[in-house]
């Protein structure tokens, strides 16, 4: 059974399903300065075993091997059709504002190619790679360079979010800021799973628009 599209008043919903106490699978944001917000579990020299990081890793893996050997071809076309680098890095502000990297192919000079990669937003499928390191998230707010709400700090940028599957580029930027913000103060691991299972069709209804 297709899952409903996440709009607003859907994820509201899915806000009020959160539990009221803490649970195995949910992780809270943390307190600023504390050892989870700087992107290290609660005992020093232990990994992130948290579900949604179980889950990242997980997932990536598993999309990784999936998108493996049609990136290896859409990397070979982009090189031919303008030479030179076909990976570009952007800089990004993480946990708790610890700087990074962002992977990221490169479009900006291959023509119609490019702007089909970019609207399916097939273009940051090697931000996978970022999971993998623990610098990004499957689900979470999405990667900037820096930033003025320090909400956004409290959990790792994500590949996919609420507003990229409620309406995408449509949404003005204070709707965006909004959802990050709902995501941040109420995310749990079944907002997370609605959110990726959404994202495969809010990609085809935006490369359809």
């Amino acid at each position: 059974m297709p899952l409903p599209p996440l709009t607003l008043p859907t994820i509201r919903h899915l806000v009020r399903r959160r539990p009221a106490s803490p649970h195995p699978f949910v992780r809270l944001p943390a307190p600023a300065g504390s050892p989870a917000a700087s992107g290290l579990p609660g005992l020093p020299g232990l990994p992130d075993l948290s579900a949604k990081r179980v889950v990242d890793l997980l997932g990536a893996a598993a999309l990784a091997g999936l998108f493996a050997l049609p990136l290896l071809v859409t990397a070979a076309l982009l090189y031919a059709a303008q030479g030179g680098r076909v990976f570009v890095r952007e800089p990004a502000a993480g946990l708790a504002g610890r700087p990074f990297l962002t992977w990221r192919l490169r479009t900006d000079a291959a023509g119609r190619l490019g702007v089909t990669l970019k609207r399916c937003a097939l273009d940051g499928v090697p931000q996978l790679l970022n999971v993998l390191r623990g610098e990004m998230s499957l689900v979470g707010p999405r990667p900037e360079p820096r930033t003025d709400r320090a909400d956004r700090l409290f959990v790792r940028p994500g590949m996919t979010g609420l507003w990229q599957v409620s309406a995408r580029s449509d949404l003005p930027w204070e709707e965006m800021a909004l959802l990050d913000r709902h995501y941040v103060e109420s995310h749990w691991l079944g907002m997370d799973l609605a959110i990726l299972a959404q994202t495969p069709r809010a990609a085809c209804r935006h490369r359809r628009s």
